[in-house]
């Protein structure tokens, strides 16, 4: 039977093979988590959402309904949200003093790669819901919490986040919605928030929204915003819920893709009455955020990855079905399946490495944070917390770009099927599309990169993440059947080092906008080297598996093997997988870094009037 959303062999081998799941479970916190456990966890999430959730896919796409200030989300929508609240997924790795599972952030990804995979619109409304809920969890007073976490965990209410402003964008230090202090404690909001996803819908009672406001008097730019919780109707004292407290959705977008998902523009006190309570410090509000920021963050590069992984089974199971033209090493016979031939199977191959890749480096990232979880010192968890900081950006910009290749490559292998709606990778390519957008678009992801992970902690914590990789490349160094492949991730790995402190070198010299036009190109060969890590580690795993199953990696026995074990036939496509990323991209990421490291600057010097009349 033909494989949707993921490759669960895959799946298991990242969680079990590569990331040892299992052995999470030796320490008291995540016990009750063991292998068994972790397999039924994601045999549930998958079952979930290839029967239930993927067939709202193609419906979802239809779009949201917008009338008299109200949003109804597609009518498929509301019997999957009811399963999803009734499996208590949105809480997976969060305290159960809330209502949250405490399972391991690695396996609490696996699941939700399901859930992504299956219909990112859909989930979208759970990945802000849940953010909210962690902002308000470590920044809220005691009321609030005791308000509002049990019933945003449980699904029964929903979140946001409100940021962006008409005439803000990305810049929050431009906002103008303003908070005046109340008597009792509380604050008037008064003003436009817009590009809100899930800013209103019907399938909560509530819905919580985080939002940026300066208050009266406060200083101007990022220095004076500070962060309320606002909610749709005010709760009373009682935990139940008052009156409309005056934010009131005033038009849904016309979008490009993830058409089940509405974005909003919303107004806070256009009649006087939306109040807000103070969450965290005055004027700290940006900082606060931007915890919830990164986690979103890194929940765009999950969508990312899920859309990526379920657009290359779509073309993977096509290529092995649609007959079309003669084998060119047999052209006396009929015709054959499409995945016979060349060009289509080097589309195969990139998006097989890079979806691999993404799911390791997705897992690996949740790994981390299970390992702070059970860090001895606040020294070791303050470093892996640094590791994390750099794979932000990665796993947002690197992994969102990589996932409009991959989605082009599935319409392309599709034809001119894939062009047309009647096919699924369509929408696929559509819906992924804003995902170098929001959240910090990709150039912002790229400047972070270069401005502030580069330099974090005087440059030990970019030599932290490097750091590594090196323990990688030399276990992989031990590896029999792997040898040239290490050697040139190694030779990559020294290149991007040396011209990592040549560029930011540059970024503090008066050659700063030369540096910055490179920096989206510098994420992009960090964002290479780390695909090679993951998948050189891969291989690093499989090569003495299949070494074992074959009795030796010669390539007359392993096709034997091949033929006729699947265990060895998965193997060996890890290494091929592997060798073809490694031999294949990372030349180009060597002429990448030269370009880098010369840094030239006709980007920055060309006059404006240079790009063409007005």
């Amino acid at each position: 039977m033909a494989q949707l959303i993921a490759d669960r062999r895959d799946v298991d081998f990242a969680l079990h093979e590569q990331m040892e799941a299992g052995e999470l479970s030796k320490n008291k916190k995540f016990a009750e988590f063991d292998k068994k456990t972790i397999d039924l966890i994601v045999s549930e999430a998958r079952n979930l959402a290839i029967k239930e959730i993927l067939p709202t896919q193609v419906p979802g796409d239809e779009g949201c309904r917008f009338e008299d200030g109200k949003v109804m989300v597609p009518e498929s929508f509301h019997k999957i949200n009811n399963l999803y609240k009734e499996g208590e997924w949105l809480a997976m790795t969060d305290d159960p003093k809330w209502g949250g599972q405490g399972m391991p952030k690695l396996v609490s990804l696996a699941a939700n790669e399901y859930f992504h995979g299956a219909n990112a619109a859909f989930m979208l409304y759970h990945s802000l819901s849940h953010g909210a809920a962690k902002l308000i969890e470590e920044f809220g007073t005691d009321q609030q919490k005791e308000q509002v976490l049990k019933k945003m965990y449980s699904g029964q209410w929903s979140g946001t986040m409100l940021l962006t402003e008409p005439e803000a964008g990305s810049d929050l230090g431009a906002l103008t919605t303003s908070a005046k202090r109340n008597d009792d404690g509380t604050y008037s909001i008064t003003g436009s928030k817009i590009f809100i996803s899930g800013g209103e819908q019907n399938m909560v009672e509530n819905i919580i929204h985080p939002t940026l406001a300066r208050i009266e008097g406060a200083p101007e730019g990022s220095r004076g915003i500070s962060l309320f919780m606002v909610p749709k109707y005010r709760i009373q004292d009682d935990g139940s819920l008052g009156e409309f407290n005056d934010v009131v959705c005033t038009g849904i977008e016309e979008k490009m893709g993830l058409h089940g998902n509405a974005t909003c523009s919303l107004t806070l006190g256009g009649k006087s009455g939306c109040i807000g309570t103070l969450l965290g410090q005055e004027n700290k509000g940006l900082q606060a955020m931007f915890r919830m920021m990164n986690e979103a963050r890194q929940f765009v590069g999950l969508e990312g990855f899920a859309v990526s992984t379920t657009a290359y089974l779509y073309a993977l199971n096509y290529a092995r079905e649609r007959v079309q033209s003669k084998n060119i090493m047999k052209p006396n016979e009929g015709s054959v399946p499409i995945i016979q031939h060349p060009d289509v199977r080097r589309q195969l191959m990139i998006m097989k490495a890079y979806v691999e890749g993404m799911r390791s480096l997705i897992y690996y990232t949740g790994r981390c944070y299970d390992r702070m979880a059970l860090a001895d010192s606040d020294e070791e968890k303050k470093r892996i917390g640094g590791i994390i900081e750099v794979l932000t950006p990665i796993v947002k910009g690197y992994v969102s770009d990589r996932a409009l290749d991959v989605t082009s490559h599935a319409v392309q292998v599709y034809g001119g099927y894939g062009y047309i709606k009647e096919y699924p990778v369509e929408q696929l390519m559509r819906d992924c599309r804003i995902f170098m957008i929001y959240e910090g678009t990709n150039g912002i992801q790229a400047m972070d990169m270069l401005g502030r992970k580069l330099g974090m902690n005087n440059g030990k914590t970019f030599m932290d993440f490097l750091g590594e990789i090196r323990t990688s490349i030399n276990n992989a160094k031990k590896v029999s059947g792997i040898s040239e492949l290490t050697q040139t991730v190694d030779d990559v790995f020294t290149r991007l080092s040396e011209v990592a402190l040549t560029l930011g070198k540059k970024a503090m010299s008066d050659k700063v906008e030369h540096a910055y036009a490179f920096a989206h190109p510098f994420l992009e060969v960090v964002g290479d080297l780390t695909m090679a890590w993951m998948l050189l580690w891969r291989a690093t795993v499989a090569a003495p598996k299949l070494e074992k199953l074959v009795g030796s990696l010669n390539p007359d026995d392993v096709t034997a093997k091949v033929m006729k074990n699947k265990d060895a036939a998965f193997y060996d496509g890890q290494l091929k997988t592997a060798r073809y990323f490694i031999k294949n991209i990372l030349p180009i990421t060597m002429g990448k870094l030269n370009a880098i490291e010369e840094t030239d600057g006709a980007a920055v010097e060309i006059r404006e009037m240079s790009f063409g009349s007005k």
